[in-house]
């Protein structure tokens, strides 16, 4: 099924048009069974870190004792080790862990020692390397693959690794090839990724929807993510209530599922029940204590005047935001009018690693708080240049437009973000409150 016309291709404002169909941000395992092959047997070290015993009493603990077990033996030690590498990969998505992925790239250099440049070693290595943001070193490792396996996932691991670094016609490209080969739960997920990134978001949740029809409860970990994500997108167009059925169903296939919770205190915070949001981002936070998580804890504390709550959490939030989620750590600090000087020097470390929108928009509003406005515009257009109809873009756009004097500019951001202002932080809706009521203020043109 061919998705993208060569005209498509050329122009990312046409995209809109184009039906999309590529995978999930986080690339999901094919492996299955193990085909039994005969291969020479070779002596396992004890020592590899892969190996040491394993605890916990879920599905995917169990598969990776089964997994270590069957290294242990020596039989098929490639198909073993693959198996034990993508467990791995399958327990760093549920548990949010990130630990988890260098145990596979533990297996991937076991397969390197058995074959030497082993294209199942280089997929799991390339895998690891997306997950972990060296998203170069991820392409370099998928360009390798695409030109000597030229498998789905390896076309997905290529397109994933362009599209964070701002390359997303060449990552159409990559995910068009993919799709041709394997239209799945992960292919129509990501179209609803890309439709929302081109601002068509009725087609994302139609794409979406496809996704979740093409997922199976055994395979509880994506259909919870697509399901999420679909919830996202009704909260985005206010369907409220479609939203909070959507987002219910995903907790039943991962009870207390992170990015469910985050969205659901997210739906909260919006509707002013910040002491439910507390409760619920709590949760959240405790499963995956990532920066977004705590920032939005962080917010709902606040609004729900729970003091010492909220410093507890913030001593927290710094000792390990900066380490963790450098640009969510600069748009924190932007925000709050706080460290500016470490907020620009954050984003423009990431900007190195990642090109994509969202942390050209971490500068631009990092360099918006410092003053450096002609500079923040600059990122500020790369930001808009896809057409994303997301309320943070446009908050920050209208604000740097005003502190530039482009008045009727800012009027128009200030409208589609106040549009979708039920997406913001309370904290961020105040300082868009404050501009508006400026820009009202103020009846001269620029």
């Amino acid at each position: 099924m061919f998705l993208f016309s060569p005209d498509l291709r050329r122009s990312i404002r046409s995209l809109a048009k184009a039906l999309l169909v590529i995978t999930s941000a986080v690339l999901v395992s094919c492996s299955g069974e193990i085909e039994e092959v005969s291969v020479p047997e070779k002596e396992v070290e004890a020592e590899s870190i892969a190996l040491i015993p394993h605890d916990g009493d879920g599905v995917v603990d169990e598969r990776i004792r089964k997994a270590q077990e069957r290294v242990a033996s020596g039989q098929v030690p490639v198909a073993s080790w693959e198996a034990l590498g993508w467990a791995f990969v399958a327990k760093a998505r549920q548990s949010f862990d990130a630990g988890y992925y260098t145990l596979a790239e533990a297996c991937a250099d076991e397969i390197e020692g058995i074959e030497a440049e082993a294209s199942e070693a280089l997929l799991l290595r390339g895998h690891v390397a997306h997950n972990l943001h060296r998203f170069a070193e991820a392409e370099e490792i998928a360009r390798t693959l695409t030109e000597r396996e030229g498998g789905p996932f390896d076309f997905l691991l290529l397109g994933d690794a362009l599209i964070e670094q701002g390359k997303i016609n060449e990552a159409i490209e990559a995910y068009q090839t993919a799709v041709d080969m394997r239209p799945d739960l992960q292919s129509y997920a990501r179209v609803g990724w890309v439709r929302w990134m081109i601002g068509d978001v009725p087609g994302a949740i139609e794409a979406t929807k496809r996704a979740v029809a093409a997922g199976s409860p055994q395979d509880p970990d994506s259909l919870a993510w697509a399901l999420t994500q679909l919830a996202g997108f009704y909260f985005h167009q206010s369907q409220v209530g479609e939203a909070e059925r959507v987002v219910s169903k995903a907790v039943t296939y991962i009870p207390d599922y992170p990015p469910a919770l985050l969205l659901r205190g997210r739906m909260l915070m919006d509707s002013g029940d910040f002491d439910e949001a507390v409760s619920v981002l709590e949760k959240a936070a405790e499963k995956n204590p990532q920066p977004q998580y705590q920032w939005a804890l962080l917010e709902a504390l606040e609004e729900a005047d729970e003091a010492a709550g909220a410093k507890e959490l913030r001593d927290t939030f710094h000792a390990t935001a900066e380490r963790l989620d450098p640009r969510t750590y600069a748009l924190y600090h932007a925000t709050k009018g706080e460290r500016i000087g470490l907020a620009v020097e954050l984003a423009e470390a990431e900007l190195e690693e990642r090109q994509d929108i969202y942390t050209h928009n971490a500068l631009a509003w990092a360099l918006c708080a410092k003053g450096q406005l002609e500079e923040a515009q600059v990122h500020m257009d790369e930001a808009l240049s896809v057409l994303t109809d997301d309320g943070r873009l446009y908050f920050h756009a209208a604000v740097i437009a005003r502190r530039l004097g482009n008045l009727d500019e800012a009027r128009d951001w200030f409208s589609a973000a106040s549009d979708l202002k039920h997406t913001l932080f309370p904290s961020e809706r105040r300082i868009l409150k404050s501009l508006g009521e400026e820009l009202a203020g103020n009846p001269f043109s620029s």
